[in-house]
């Protein structure tokens, strides 16, 4: 059950080309348009429906994809992009805490429930002795992987622990289950390498998973791990920050999420 918890929030990376755009231009023109990080998958959907109805009202989003959890806040941080949208407040309260990040929260977006998914079986009280369960490797979404697991019976932890548990929580594991740590984008590529796999709805959905209909254990509906829309302090106050959420935040969003995701993805305003 050892494993080496790889810690990316520390880790150097290189960030993706952004564009470029006219400098000194207001934010959110056709000549400057608001640059929001989002990963790919639904996160992207969803704001590219917002982008449109952000547009109605004469704010000009563009839309900057990222593949990992890492570089959007670095991306936000250096000022390479406005805003992002694809984290919970955990996670972006661990790294500002561990790298000092100057990142505010501004508002809430979705709930991304958290599935286990398997292969091999149908319940988590089928896994064998011995089986390896693959969860994500940053600090957050792992603690929050393993709360599941041990909601669901897998094993038990060290009582009052919360998405901050890591495999040392683990006070009770009689099926002696081996925790596999993974970058979260990674783990569905894996699924048929390992007998189960806690995995973020964001990375579940492009891969074909639907949470509702196909994972073996899934958060209730109440999760505490909402996702929001994040800014660099310095702008927490710009006026197309509430003109960003109020596009974001209505009822034609909400319609759209749920003929989209059926369920999967659950709005959180």
């Amino acid at each position: 059950m050892s494993v080496t918890r790889r810690t990316l929030l520390g880790a150097s990376l290189a960030l993706p080309a952004l564009p470029a755009f006219a400098q000194g231009a207001e934010i959110g023109t056709a000549a400057r348009p608001l640059k929001i990080g989002a990963t790919a998958g639904p996160h992207s959907q969803v704001l590219e429906h917002v982008e449109k109805i952000a547009a109605r009202e004469g704010l000009i989003l563009k839309i900057v994809p990222f593949t990992d959890y890492i570089t959007p806040n670095a991306a936000l941080a250096a000022k390479d992009l406005d805003a992002n949208c694809y984290q919970h407040q955990p996670f972006l309260d661990q790294a500002v805490k561990d790298r000092g990040l100057p990142l505010v929260a501004v508002g809430k977006t979705m709930i991304f429930p958290m599935g286990l998914y398997s292969r091999r079986v149908k319940a988590i009280a089928e896994l064998a002795n011995g089986a390896r369960v693959a969860v994500p490797n940053d600090p957050t979404n792992g603690g929050r992987a393993l709360a599941l697991l041990a909601a669901n019976g897998a094993f038990k932890l060290t009582p009052g622990a919360d998405f901050r548990a890591t495999v040392a929580d683990i006070v009770e594991n009689p099926k002696r289950l081996r925790i596999i740590e993974l970058e979260a984008a990674q783990i569905p590529r894996t699924l048929d390498e390992v007998d189960a796999a806690a995995i973020n709805t964001n990375f579940a959905i492009p891969a074909g998973l639907n949470p509702v209909r196909d994972a073996i254990a899934i958060e209730s509906a109440d999760s505490p791990y909402a996702n929001l829309i994040a800014v660099h302090r310095d702008n927490r106050d710009a006026p197309w920050v509430k003109r960003l959420l109020a596009a974001y935040q209505n009822d034609d969003v909400k319609k759209f999420v749920a003929d989209t995701f059926q369920g999967s993805v659950i709005p959180a305003f």
